[in-house]
């Protein structure tokens, strides 16, 4: 139904007085992809979603739509859809007015706006709701209404913010695949912000992960996850383990990282990894669900002796801290159905393979 548009912003960065919210921050959205700004608070992230939307001006740079520069229009005049947090339904509107809300605005005839409204009520499986009033919703179903009313105009660039903050998290989780199918059907080109990486992660097809203003890294929720740039990106998403070492060899296939005297570490080789690495400390960037309990030092090609200090039970895993007789501390994640352990002061072998681990730069030596 809505042709999506690319978006592309250059060098944009934003000043309130001497403090740089946005600082020189380029990124691309292609047509019809959802691509989510993910950062703490403080990061940038709402500030440039306003950019995009012309509530705030640029300081310096520009933001085009679609091949067009949108960076002096004002809101209004962008035809850009939003979906905010608290839905801003009118209340004394039924659902079929408040989606048709945009489209009498702009003039549309009679006989289209019926035609769009019961289209995009299919759509988000409302067509029984039109004549209820936003109380007379559920939060979810709100929510999807809110949604019809940002898109049935067919604007270029649909953008979120917070979309989900106002939800309950099974709600939540619901309405993260929901929104992403609707997108993907609808095919619009989509900006979300949000600071809940499991959001992120579930329905971006790239994110952005941000950090006192400055873009840390634009990828795919794979490459993000698994193979972090930096320090900040690892630790910010999800859970995960930094274990410091120096580079000693480094192959086609692998990079090998001295931890200790007596353990050498593989890590599958990245392609920007070459051997100018070697010799220079390093941090192994490794995921708890990736680090099983070995039965010998066989099972895998990593593994290392360490005794348990703590178990935390977290419904369908458990949380297992340790730390190795040379001081690093380690924590493991077992499915809850293969862990028997208990207490602390046990030995254990932790193992897992090359490819499960990633090398990033250990900023404090750099």
């Amino acid at each position: 139904m809505v042709i999506g548009n690319s978006l592309s912003i250059v060098n944009a960065t934003k000043y309130y007085k001497k403090f740089k919210a946005v600082d020189d921050v380029n990124l691309t959205v292609n047509q019809g992809e959802f691509l989510t700004i993910l950062g703490p608070s403080g990061s940038g992230k709402t500030s440039l979603l306003k950019l995009i939307a012309g509530f705030e001006q640029l300081s310096n740079g520009s933001i085009v739509l679609n091949d067009v520069d949108i960076s002096k229009k004002k809101p209004y005049e962008r035809e850009i859809g939003m979906l905010f947090q608290n839905y801003a339904l009118f209340p004394h509107m039924t659902v079929f007015d408040n989606i048709a809300y945009p489209l009498r605005l702009r003039k549309f005839p009679k006989e289209v706006i019926k035609q769009k409204v019961e289209t995009i009520l299919k759509l988000i499986h409302l067509e029984q709701f039109g004549s209820r009033y936003p109380e007379q919703l559920s939060g979810g179903q709100q929510q999807r209404v809110a949604l019809a009313r940002a898109i049935v105009f067919n604007p270029p660039l649909l953008l979120l913010d917070e979309p989900l903050g106002a939800l309950d998290k099974q709600l939540r989780k619901q309405m993260q695949l929901e929104i992403k199918h609707i997108q993907k059907q609808v095919g619009i080109t989509t900006v979300s912000v949000t600071h809940d990486q499991e959001e992120a992660l579930t329905m971006s097809d790239k994110i952005c992960v941000m950090n006192n203003g400055k873009v840390e890294q634009i990828d795919t929720p794979e490459n993000i996850y698994k193979h972090p740039k930096n320090r900040f990106v690892a630790e910010f998403i999800g859970e995960i383990n930094l274990i410091k070492g120096n580079v000693v060899n480094v192959s086609e296939e692998n990079v090998k990282v001295k931890v200790h005297d007596s353990f050498i570490a593989d890590v599958e080789r990245i392609k920007d990894f070459g051997i100018e690495v070697k010799n220079q400390s390093m941090l192994i960037a490794l995921r708890p669900e990736n680090i099983q309990i070995a039965r010998d030092l066989s099972q895998f090609q990593n593994t290392i002796q360490a005794k348990i200090i703590e178990t935390i039970y977290v419904g369908e895993a458990v949380n297992i801290k340790t730390v190795t007789e040379t001081g690093e501390e380690i924590t493991a994640k077992i499915p809850a159905h293969m862990s028997d352990l208990s207490g602390s002061g046990r030995d254990i072998l932790l193992g897992w393979n090359s490819k499960d681990a990633c090398l990033i730069q250990d900023e404090k030596t750099a």
